[in-house]
Parts: structure tokens; C-alpha cells; sequence
């Protein structure tokens, strides 16, 4: 009992000691005393961090393919350049925000926030001069350190969905289903959707007109890049920033005269084809009737219509096969033929009365001429 007791005791000795080395080591590797919630916040900084930078739009990435897994990837001059230009990014670090670039990036690839990464088609292909800007397909690089001489890094974190995209994504099938539905809504609400949709689009082409045309008139007459709603196009922009008025300020060279003058020679060609070959009032009157024809098909369809005409087509059939109403006599098929038809004639009978009055006038015309000859 003695010795399992003092077995015990020299367990807790080093237990204790071990615990005090382990403290004593942290101490001197980090010198400072920050207590573990601080190290966790920090850590949640770096993380803040990240997203912000990722977040960003001047940040310039794109997407690879690294291990059979699609990432988001920038270059490690491109991440320094932008933390130089936007050094209010690094607010969010507190304390560590006069670290240099180099130090963050690091932090970031020991947190495994970031992964350097490298192309993995490191040779010219056949007919081309040099490797590709940004590869589609990457590895990841041995050595974890930062650098900005030809180096990638992909992020490692998943990226925050915001609540108004993921609300989106459970109204898609809402607004699939309502849209495969739309024939058997009412009629006036058909013909609301359909004026809603036809001016939203004739807004939008009319903007975007518009748009090109301003653009187009003063980089010829002055020379300027002037685009009104510049991000108008943009794949990724926030609301505010999609429905901007002002132009960006030009900041390119102008443009030469030359070039001006060669797309005002063209514009003016193109007016004037256009204009010789624009359709008369008759071709768009008939343009006119087909698409009006087509529209109020699509909106007065409806499914009683639809299995009206089934069920007519269908005692059609069941008339034409019923063997009770064929005759086999033809006096009582003539008979048929020669009573009179509720219905009018078809115009297939007017086009082949009219085309035998035709030959018989060109008859009595020849006989005519024939006679005079003699």
C-alpha cells in the first residue's frame, strides 16, 4: 500500500512539473502573459479579417481547381497591393494592425486561413508564348510561407452566405413553379405579367441604348470614356453600387483620331444601311398581326379550350370509325354530296372555281384570235 501511494505522489510530481514546463515554454515563446480567451479573440480577429479581404471587391481572384475541390484564389502581389491601397482593412486586426503584409499573410497561412498553392502545368503548351495568368488547376506548395513572386493562395474557409441569398434560394423553386403555370392563371393576370415583363425589358434595352449611344457620341466627338450607370453590367456589385448614375473618371489614354474617325465612318454606314433597308408600313403591319396573333393565342388559352378541342377531335374519330354510319350505296353517297352544307365553302373550292373561269376565258380568248386569223 506504501508503494502505491508513493507511486501516486511521484505521478502527481510530474504531472505538475510537466504542466509548469509546458506553461514556463509558452511564456518565453510568445512573452506575453495573455490569458487563453485573448488568444481566442485574436484568433476570431484574423478570422474577421479574412472575410473582410475576401469580401472585397478590389481584391482581384478567381476560381481553380485544387485537388478535385473548386477554390477561390488571388495572386501574393495583388493581396499586397491591396492591402497598401486599403489600409483601412486592417482596422479589424486591433493591436496587429501595423504588422507588415508579409507578417498577416503568414498569420493567415498558420491559421489555415490561406494555402499557398502552385500552378500545376509549369511548362508552355505547344503555340503558346507563355503560362497562363491565372491556371484553372492547382497543387499545393511544399512551402507554406508567404510570397509575392509568382505565388497563389487559395482561401481555406467556406464564405458566409448573406440571409437575402439564402431566402433566394427557396424562392427559385417557388418562382419555377409559378412560372410553369402560367397557362391556367386568369386572363387578367396574364395579361398583367405579360405588360409587366414587356416594359421591364423595353426599360432595360432602352437603357442600355441609351447607355452605348452617350458612350459612343463622346468618345467620338471628344475623346472621353463616359459611361453612365458603369456597373450597370457588373456580375458581382451591391444594390447601391449597381444603380450608381455617375460615370468613373477616365483615367486611360485617349483614344487617337484616327480610331475616332475610322468608327464614325462605320457608325455612319451603318445608319444609312439600315435606314435603305428598313421595312415599309406594310411589312410591319404584317409583322404587327403575327405577333398580336401570337400573344393572344398564348393568353386566351386555357384548359377548357384545350380539352374541348380533345373531346371534338375525339367524336371526330369515333364518327369516322363507326362502321354503322359508312354507307356502301353510292346513289346514297351522291345523295349526301348533293344536299346542301350547313357550312361555306372551303377556300380550296373558290381557288379551283376561279382557276377553271380562268381557263375558260384564256379558251375563248385563243378561239377568238384563231377565228380573226381566218
Amino acid at each position: 500500500m506504501k508503494k502505491a501511494g508513493g507511486g501516486g505522489a511521484e505521478k502527481k510530481r510530474v504531472r505538475r512539473s510537466s504542466a509548469a514546463s509546458l506553461q514556463n515554454g509558452y511564456s518565453s515563446s510568445s512573452n506575453t502573459d495573455t490569458p487563453p480567451r485573448k488568444n481566442a479573440a485574436k484568433k476570431d480577429v484574423f478570422q474577421l479579417f479574412a472575410e473582410k479581404v475576401r469580401d472585397h471587391k478590389n481584391l482581384v481572384s478567381r476560381w481553380a481547381v485544387l485537388q478535385e475541390t473548386r477554390v477561390e484564389y488571388f495572386k501574393g502581389k495583388d493581396f499586397v497591393s491591396f492591402l497598401r491601397n486599403h489600409s483601412e482593412v486592417k482596422d479589424v486586426l486591433d493591436s496587429d494592425r501595423n504588422l507588415e503584409v508579409e507578417d498577416i499573410a503568414n498569420v493567415l497561412l498558420s491559421k489555415n486561413l490561406l494555402v499557398r498553392c502552385d500552378r500545376v502545368v509549369k511548362t508552355v503548351r505547344p503555340g503558346k508564348r507563355k503560362l497562363s495568368t491565372w491556371p484553372a488547376h492547382l497543387e499545393i506548395f511544399p512551402d507554406q510561407v508567404f510570397s509575392d513572386n509568382d505565388a497563389f493562395f487559395a482561401w481555406t474557409f467556406v464564405k458566409r452566405r448573406p440571409l437575402w441569398q439564402t431566402l433566394l434560394s427557396f424562392f427559385w423553386p417557388v418562382l419555377t413553379l409559378a412560372i410553369c403555370l402560367f397557362p391556367v392563371y386568369p386572363h387578367r393576370c396574364k395579361l398583367l405579367i405579360l405588360y409587366s415583363c414587356a416594359g421591364l425589358l423595353l426599360l432595360i434595352l432602352c437603357l442600355l441604348s441609351l447607355r452605348a449611344l452617350i458612350f459612343g457620341t463622346v468618345w467620338i466627338l471628344v475623346g472621353k470614356r463616359v459611361w453612365f450607370f458603369p456597373n450597370i453590367l457588373a456580375e458581382e456589385a451591391t444594390l447601391g453600387e449597381l444603380f450608381r448614375f455617375w460615370p468613373k473618371k477616365d483615367e486611360e489614354e485617349p483614344p487617337k483620331w484616327t480610331a475616332r474617325l475610322f468608327y464614325a465612318i462605320v457608325a455612319a454606314l451603318v445608319i444609312l444601311l439600315l435606314r435603305h433597308h428598313a421595312p415599309d408600313e406594310a411589312a410591319r403591319a404584317r409583322y404587327q398581326r403575327r405577333v398580336s396573333n401570337i400573344i393572344d393565342d398564348v393568353l386566351e388559352w386555357s384548359p377548357r379550350l384545350a380539352l374541348s378541342g380533345m373531346m371534338e377531335k375525339q367524336q371526330t374519330v369515333v364518327n369516322e370509325t363507326d362502321p354503322s354510319t359508312n354507307f356502301t350505296d353510292g346513289s346514297n353517297v351522291r345523295s349526301e354530296d348533293d344536299t346542301a352544307s350547313p357550312y361555306p365553302p372551303s377556300d380550296d373550292a373558290d381557288e379551283e372555281t376561279i382557276l377553271e373561269q380562268q381557263e375558260v376565258d384564256e379558251d375563248n380568248h385563243h378561239s377568238q384570235d384563231h377565228h380573226s386569223d381566218i
